[in-house]
């Protein structure tokens, strides 16, 4: 079945059954860039490398120390300092921090705890995950093979993974670098069946497994953007295959070893011992627990480094120096959609620009990690964040740095248009719940005290009484005109490009008797797995093999927020429920059919 749907939203209301996910990104859209979870750690290697490294001292102070460079001044360290004052203790996990200007160490300093149990603090050579940051070491091992004529990436990727589906379109290598494939996030599908990426520990062959089995993408391929790790570990399964070793060893030999990048690997083996690794950790209300990853996945995040590897990377980036200018400028290459707009993401980075200033950046979230890898080339500047504190803001505390050195190369701040007073009536009659067209997911339109509309946390400003600016995007809601006052659907615009179009809708709480009609169990074989529906106490519950059970949250009439994501049961031409449709963040339009029985 080639069945191509749109991109769902999903709100779920059960957060202890919710698969977690290696990066989580903001979703995409035309006009954005792509920023853009656990293992058990050894004492005895963090107290060798300690030993051996001589700078591993038992206590935070000392951790800041670390490295003065010939650009840095005490002014800067101080606010360094104090922008890292949050993990600056010795209870806290924390980060470590670089900077390099015109290819010259200017900063590196660390915070906060390597490892809470044994009173390990963070060092600027302690080795971190860093996510999402290591896309762009999966792209550059592409691309090393394409201008060696061994690829291309125009090539449909089942040229190189034939256990891919024929979906009717071609998705090419560019499209999953560019996260336009419309191909399912295995990592989502995983978490569907109950055994996501922190339940099991997954290789490259249950991606190839999982991704096998999508009897559909999420979208045309070029059709949008669309963030998602399924392209990235399938390339990294290309390059392998292509170049007939093992894509960390053909990393290791082609990228980390001739930029002296010693201190980066591949998580490859999660139970590998590795000196000097940090460990990730995510908060609770008691204090801290470790959150590692379990999985070998790796491409799409899984890369272990220090600060000042990756600044050596990015150096290497500022002077072409690993494969020339061609390689630079095809790895800076941004996406392109299939209705022509050009989006922020390249190859595993991002291009954009801010305040004037040209930024090649990207982020990136595993488990308790946290990364930002942030380029600056018409000013030579390079900042290189590492955390092992899931509650760190990395683009923030990237950004807070890289202003001590670009405030003088800042332009002036973008000024944006006023708002337009609408009068309160007319601004309460377009609050309330939606419906999107293609997916059914449900939004809601809320009217703040002070007459201001929001859709989520995001304000809509007035630039006419049916225009609504989308929070300091460009993007557009503009709602049909209603003569008659009723309130209408809403458009949401890029230009004169239609990205989503919404319908009004109720909000409903059926009956116990209404709610009989969704009892039954429906089955995926694209996820492996079984829901049953039962009614308890007049509520709808959600069953999923072993022993997962949760009420479910009515939304409108046949639709429902599930922990596993937005369902909604589709009916035949008599009115009888026979399949529904779930979508979850990354997965759009998972169907389940129901069994007979």
């Amino acid at each position: 079945m080639n069945r191509t749907v749109r991109r769902a939203r999903v709100v779920s209301a059960f957060p202890a059954l919710v698969p977690t996910s290696e990066s989580r990104a903001p979703r995409g859209g035309a006009s954005r860039s792509g920023r853009p979870t656990v293992s058990r750690w050894v004492r005895l290697a963090l107290l060798a490398a300690a030993a051996g490294a001589g700078a591993w001292a038992p206590s935070a102070a000392a951790a800041r120390q670390v490295s003065q460079g010939p650009l840095q001044t005490r002014d800067v360290q101080a606010a360094v300092d104090s922008i890292f004052a949050a993990y600056d203790g010795e209870q806290t996990p924390g980060c470590a921090v670089g900077v390099e200007q015109n290819g010259q160490r200017a900063l590196t300093a660390a915070y906060g705890m390597s490892n809470l149990e044994f009173g390990i603090p963070n060092t600027p050579i302690s080795i971190f995950e860093n996510g999402s940051v290591s896309k762009q070491f999966t792209a550059a091992a592409v691309v090393l093979l394409a201008m060696e004529g061994k690829l291309s990436l125009g090539d449909d990727v089942r040229e190189y993974v034939p256990e891919l589906p024929d979906y009717g379109h071609t998705v090419t290598l560019r499209h999953m670098l560019n996260h336009t494939s419309g191909l399912r996030d295995w990592g989502s599908v995983a978490g569907i069946s109950g055994w996501g990426r922190s339940n099991r520990t997954h290789t490259h062959d249950h991606v190839v497994d999982i991704l096998s089995r999508q009897s559909a993408l999420n979208f045309e391929p070029g059709h949008e953007y669309s963030y998602s790790n399924s392209g990235y570990n399938l390339l990294a399964v290309v390059v392998s295959r292509v170049s007939g070793m093992p894509f960390a060893q053909f990393s290791r030999e082609r990228i980390f070893e001739p930029l002296g990048m010693d201190d980066t690997q591949w998580r490859d083996d999660w139970t590998r011992i590795v000196p000097r690794r940090s460990t990730g950790y995510s908060p609770t209300r008691d204090g801290w627990r470790i959150n590692q990853p379990i999985e070998n996945v790796h491409g799409n995040g899984g890369l272990l480094t220090t600060v000042g590897d990756l600044l050596t990377w990015n150096r290497s980036l500022d002077e072409a120096s690993l494969a020339g200018p061609e390689f630079v400028a095809m790895m800076e290459t941004q996406g392109v959609l299939n209705d022509g707009r050009t989006i922020a993401y390249a190859l595993g980075l991002s291009v954009d620009d801010w305040r004037g200033v040209r930024s090649v950046t990207h982020g990136g979230a595993t488990s308790g990690y946290r990364a930002f890898l942030a380029r600056y080339p018409d000013v030579g500047l390079s900042v290189a964040l590492l955390c092992n504190a899931s509650n760190a803001n990395p683009g923030g505390l990237s950004n807070a740095v890289a202003r001590l050195w670009l405030e003088d190369a800042f332009g002036p701040a973008p000024e944006l248009p006023d708002a337009v007073a609408v009068d309160e009536a007319i601004l309460a009659r377009y609050a309330g719940f939606y419906r999107d067209e293609q997916t059914g997911t449900e939004e809601q339109v809320i009217l703040e005290d002070g007459g201001r509309l929001r859709i989520g946390g995001t304000v809509l400003v007035p630039a006419s009484e049916t225009a609504f600016r989308v929070g300091t995007s460009s993007q557009m809601a503009v709602w049909e005109p209603s003569p008659d006052g009723a309130r209408t659907g809403f458009r949401r615009m890029d230009g004169e490009i239609v990205v989503d179009m919404y319908e009004p809708v109720e909000r409903v709480e059926p009956t116990a008797d209404e709610l009989r009609e969704y009892v039954g169990t429906f089955h995926s074989d694209d996820a492996e797995t079984t829901l049953t529906f039962t009614v308890d106490e007049g509520a709808l519950v959600i069953h999923r093999r072993p022993a997962d059970a949760a009420r479910v949250r009515p939304s409108y009439r046949d639709a429902f927020f599930t922990p596993i994501g937005f369902v909604r049961f589709l009916r035949d031409d008599a009115g009888q429920v026979v399949e529904l449709s779930l979508g979850q963040g990354r997965v759009y339009d998972m169907r389940f059919q129901r069994m007979e029985g």
